[in-house]
């Protein structure tokens, strides 16, 4: 006599955890805004993947469609625009396409791009990530009824921010770098001290972007080299 077997659905998304199902990418080089960003989506009910340059979101994009693709501005092997262009005209496309840069000069040319939004640096606010997303989510994918608004912060792991660090730090030690590379040190580091709220070292990376436009970024970047290696100096977190 046959069997009749009932498996469940998949879960709806719930006021708790409004992102349940949604399957993300994260495009992003740092790795302390890469936990934030992963503390996000986990808490929101999101599963995320991270691919850290143009290059390995592509591979990833070949054999994994995600829901939402997040694509940080300044990458290691190019601009992200590259990448909102890209998948912008792709067909199909992907349900959400949304860029995010710690520079909010940034928007336009990425909403121009083909993006759907934008997220500035640093996003730890739980309430404000989810917002971001909902808004451009279907309305069939959203929660039904009311909800809670958290006031969660979400506060990376400090080992992720030692290891921006240390990547910088290499970057910087392996001589003189070429301009194309003294603007990404810069770019890179920029990113991390407004992720880590650290004013000191964002400025020292401003301060590097704007001597390389005089074509006397030697000392600027000595004084970036000096503060990433104090702070590299300081007990590793436990």
């Amino acid at each position: 006599m046959p069997v009749n077997m009932t498996f469940p659905g998949p879960r709806a998304p719930s006021a708790d955890r409004p992102l349940l199902g949604l399957t993300v990418l994260l495009v992003e080089d740092s790795r302390f805004a890469c936990e934030a960003m992963r503390l996000l989506c986990l808490r929101s009910g999101a599963r995320i993947r991270r691919a850290d340059s143009l290059h390995n979101a592509r591979r990833h994009l070949r054999v994994y469609r995600p829901d939402a693709v997040i694509v940080d501005l300044g990458l290691p092997d190019g601009s992200g625009i590259e990448l909102i262009v890209e998948l912008a005209q792709a067909s199909p496309r992907v349900d959400m396409l949304l860029a995010i840069s710690g520079e909010p000069e940034g928007e336009g040319p990425a909403l121009a791009a083909g993006a759907d939004g934008f997220l500035a640096k640093p996003i730890a606010r739980l309430v404000e990530f989810q917002q971001a997303l909902l808004a451009h989510m279907p309305a069939e994918r959203r929660p039904g009824g009311p909800r809670p608004l958290s006031e969660e912060v979400v506060v990376p792991d400090p080992v992720a921010l030692r290891d921006d660090l240390t990547l910088a730090a290499q970057l910087i030690r392996g001589g003189w770098p070429a301009e194309c590379d003294v603007a990404y040190v810069a770019q890179f580091l920029g990113g991390v001290a407004r992720s880590a709220g650290d004013a000191r070292l964002g400025a020292a990376a401003d301060a590097l972007a704007a001597a390389r436009s005089t074509g006397a970024a030697g000392p600027a970047l000595d004084r970036l080299a000096a503060l990433v290696e104090d702070r590299l100096s300081a007990p590793a977190p436990i």
